[in-house]
């Protein structure tokens, strides 16, 4: 490696984000004299919705979610690594990440980034407020729904969580969601996926309008308001012992009936991308490899607070009881989970789309004009691009 060379990164604003990758980044300048690599990090707002086009100026590496594949390309802002990385590296990630995490940064034969973390949403819940209701985790959507009943369930219903739900809704109603050029999916189908969430939120506390998972976790984790959540997107720290003031459990998805196909929900997660923009590829790529390795996924990067998308680190016994069952738990559920659309006006419908299913659960608008309303939304997001 040439001497001096110093790497900058943006990740995103949590335990599960910077830490990891502030210890990856320790390590490797320990074993690679002359290179220096600084981590900086943004809100998770940020990360899901904020053009990534001014990071890519900034910033040689850039901590992504897959849904910015199509707009990454299409504005040439990341280098394809398909092109540069070690064959032999790269097809060793492509058979050993969690589900389709690997597969979900692959845009028409392109490879926009690296997977270094896995999530999707699963659900979660308090045992000792569970055991004080008399009550075992749901496994039906009907016992669900009694939970939320009894005021003791919650759901994060910030805007993009809860598009996120209503597209895992439309894939269990047996619509694939965002293959046409006109609809999401049959009218009949969404209509039904919004029926079900608003009789899922309707005892729920306003206050889950305002809650993106990380608030949920740590909602749940300092106070008794609730005791189980349907899904959120994962965040095994809550799981860890000394994390947070009362650990979480967590395990895999509802049924919609007792003997049922268990819901798929959308992925989520993280790749490592390199900017278009970076002078030093050769040891930006070098470092993202060590990032995404079996080693360094199932040591150096779940020690220090991460969720590995590597199955070395979800096949590990150590890692697993580190974080209180959490890979073991909800394995089937994040290998289960379905990839999201990842044309170039995707981002765009995901908040907006959100925003029109608040304003029907939160405000009473019509659900006919809010059906309408995301129909037109989803026209508007891609009519210039092609779908992937």
């Amino acid at each position: 490696m040439s001497q001096g060379i110093h790497l900058t990164g943006i990740a995103w604003d949590h335990s599960r984000a910077l830490p990891p990758l502030v210890a990856t980044a320790q390590r490797y300048e320990e074993i690679h004299s002359g290179i220096r690599i600084h981590w900086e990090k943004r809100t998770l707002d940020e990360f899901g919705h904020a053009p990534i086009d001014k990071l890519t100026e900034r910033f040689d590496l850039i901590v992504i979610d897959h849904p910015w594949a199509g707009f990454c390309f299409e504005n040439d802002l990341v280098l394809d690594l398909a092109k540069c990385a070690r064959a032999a590296e790269a097809l060793e990630l492509r058979h050993h990440s969690v589900g389709r995490t690997f597969e979900s940064y692959v845009y028409q034969d392109k490879l926009l980034a690296l997977p270094i973390d896995a999530a999707a949403p699963a659900p979660s819940w308090r045992p000792d407020l569970l055991a004080r209701a008399e009550v075992e985790p749901p496994q039906t959507w009907a016992e669900g729904l009694a939970l939320s009943r009894r005021g003791i369930a919650v759901i994060p219903a910030f805007n993009a969580d809860l598009f996120l739900h209503f597209l895992m809704l439309v894939h269990a109603l047996s619509a694939v969601p965002c293959v046409g050029p006109e609809e999401i999916a049959p009218r009949e189908c969404l209509r039904q996926a919004v029926e079900m969430l608003r009789e899922l939120t309707e005892p729920m506390s306003r206050d889950i309008f305002d809650l993106n998972p990380i608030l949920l976790a740590e909602r749940m984790s300092t106070t008794d308001d609730f005791a189980w959540s349907a899904f959120a997107y994962t965040y095994n720290n809550y799981a860890r012992a000394g994390f947070a003031a009362q650990r979480l459990r967590y395990g895999n998805l509802l049924s919609l009936t007792r003997n049922g196909p268990r819901l798929r929900s959308v992925l989520g997660g993280t790749g490592i991308a390199i900017s278009t923009r970076c002078r030093n590829v050769a040891a930006a790529l070098d470092y993202a490899l060590f990032i995404a390795n079996a080693n360094t996924q199932k040591a150096i990067y779940v020690q220090a607070g991460g969720q590995p998308s590597h199955l070395a680190a979800w096949d590990c016994k150590l890692a697993d009881d580190l974080c209180g069952g959490f890979f073991s738990d909800t394995r089937l559920t994040h290998c289960e989970a379905i990839i999201r659309p990842r044309y170039s006006g995707y981002v765009a419908l995901q908040t907006n789309g959100g925003n029109a299913l608040q304003d029907h659960l939160r405000h009473g608008r019509s659900l006919t004009v809010t059906l309408e309303r995301i129909e037109a939304l989803y026209r508007e997001s891609g009519t210039r691009y092609e779908r992937n």
